[in-house]
């Protein structure tokens, strides 16, 4: 069943905006565990147009992409695999419970991820196309420097995301509530959105989700429709 999050919430706006006749910017985000990238994967179905973010991070830090050299400076060659490029794992493991060394790998790789995200989004200018950035930790930041039109959050329940990763993904209790714990938490993440998707139930249930969400990203598109303020709900 549905958890506490039913249907398609609407909280306050954060500088929503309606893109009549134009392309328009959507950010989608939501914890580790949540189901974004099912969300992202049924939206394009719908006739979205995709612009992954951990994708794009991955191209950035190949060999001859814009971070990698950097990369390789700040943390040294043990962070290479058997073939030069980066090796994730490895990274992960120096920046993990260190603010700082995190703090270096985001300034070397959030810029040139960003560039590439606008780049990306700027292909589908003079179009009439929804486009979805799916950033896993988008900020208020992003709304500005990507032009969001509207933000919207996957919501899970903590408790259910904790499970979903250790039964799904493999992962060890502990680790998949230390992963959960270094994310923001789940009221922050409602807190900037304009659209919530409850991903609590079952697949048809998701996919009902979504299908609201596509009809309420059509209507601002085409200016039918200006999101509503209405205060959160408590997670």
């Amino acid at each position: 069943m549905p958890g506490h999050a039913q249907g398609v919430r609407r909280v306050t706006p954060q500088g929503a905006r309606a893109s009549v006749c134009g392309v328009l910017a959507v950010g989608l985000t939501g914890g580790i565990g949540a189901g974004k990238s099912t969300v992202a994967d049924l939206l394009v179905a719908h006739g979205a147009r995709l612009v992954d973010a951990d994708v794009i991070a991955r191209e950035v830090v190949a060999p001859g992409g814009p971070a990698h050299q950097a990369l390789v400076d700040r943390f040294g060659t043990g962070i290479l695999d058997g073939e030069g490029g980066i090796d994730r794992a490895a990274v992960a493991s120096l920046v993990f419970g260190h603010p700082e060394a995190l703090a270096d790998l985001n300034a070397i790789t959030h810029p040139a991820i960003g560039i590439e995200m606008m780049a990306r989004r700027d292909r589908f200018a003079g179009t009439d196309d929804i486009v979805v950035l799916d950033i896993p930790l988008l900020r208020a930041v992003h709304r500005q420097t990507l032009d969001l039109a509207s933000v919207v959050v996957v919501d899970t329940p903590t408790e259910l995301a904790l499970e979903r990763l250790v039964t799904v993904r493999g992962m060890s209790a502990d680790d998949a509530r230390a992963r959960i714990d270094s994310q923001p938490d789940r009221r922050t993440r409602l807190e900037g959105a304009d659209l919530v998707v409850d991903n609590s139930g079952d697949h048809d249930h998701l996919r009902s989700e979504v299908d609201r969400v596509w009809a309420e990203l059509e209507a601002l598109r085409d200016g039918r429709v200006d999101t509503p303020t209405a205060p959160p709900s408590d997670p």
